[in-house]
């Protein structure tokens, strides 16, 4: 068992960082330090992937009058328009305010009807910075983010703000990393410190690279049981080990 963002940091080559992950069912906020995540400066967002389905599949009922609509929103349907069309907007409000910065999609369903998608593909992801459009109170991913890397001694502090490591499948909508890179630097404006927001582009399984890389290590060895030492000692053995 291994922490998922010290697992996200090894996937891109680093031991010491802030993992910001936003999965399918919870976000979360991590700093680790030399391999070691502190439980002092995690945070967790109860807004992802599942949350944002449902949510786009709401926007689409009031947007539209069609009586067919609700039926063609399947869950297969909703994660295509999430993952095909959806994007993070880097002025949420201004885009809101401006019609024409909308550019609506158009996508054909599996039985042959067309779903035009339009504020809905910027709204869609808009919750994990603003939760309470989902009547959640708590503060967006960004906030929380700072919130960890206030927990940290400054010198800690200054070294994270320049490895911040996305990941998760939630975290790959087009202008999710630009919106947190902006969102910090305006969290931390003064502060004279340098914020690289780090996003690989197959950051959304980051978590299970990582996974095999560190189990390649030699120094992992420790942390498993071996098949032979299963059959030797039997399951109990797990106590005895670790």
């Amino acid at each position: 068992v291994a922490n998922s963002g010290f697992l996200s940091l090894c996937a891109h080559g680093r031991v010491t960082g802030l993992a910001v992950e936003a999965g399918a069912a919870v976000s979360h906020v991590t700093p680790v330090r030399e391999g070691q995540s502190l439980r002092r400066g995690t945070r967790c967002l109860g807004v992802a992937g599942d949350h944002l389905s449902r949510h786009l599949q709401r926007l689409l009922r009031e947007s539209t009058a069609e009586p067919w609509v609700p039926q063609a929103l399947t869950k297969k349907v909703l994660t295509q328009l999430k993952e095909q069309y959806c994007y993070v907007s880097l002025d949420y409000e201004g885009d809101l305010r401006e019609k024409g910065a909308r550019h609506p999609a158009r996508f054909q369903t599996p039985d042959g009807r067309w779903i035009t998608l339009g504020k809905e593909r910027f709204c869609c992801p808009e919750p994990l910075f603003r939760p309470e459009l989902l009547q959640h109170s708590c503060p967006g991913l960004h906030q929380l983010a700072a919130q960890s890397l206030q927990t940290l001694p400054e010198h800690l502090r200054r070294n994270m703000l320049g490895n911040i490591v996305l990941s998760g499948g939630s975290s790959m909508f087009p202008g999710f990393p630009e919106r947190m890179c902006l969102e910090l630097n305006s969290l931390f404006q003064g502060a004279g410190v340098h914020i690289e927001v780090l996003a690989n582009p197959r950051r959304s399984t980051a978590a299970w690279a990582g996974g095999s890389m560190a189990a390649s290590l030699t120094s992992f060895r420790h942390s498993w049981m071996t098949q032979d030492e299963y059959q030797e000692h039997g399951a109990q053995y797990v106590h005895t080990k670790f």
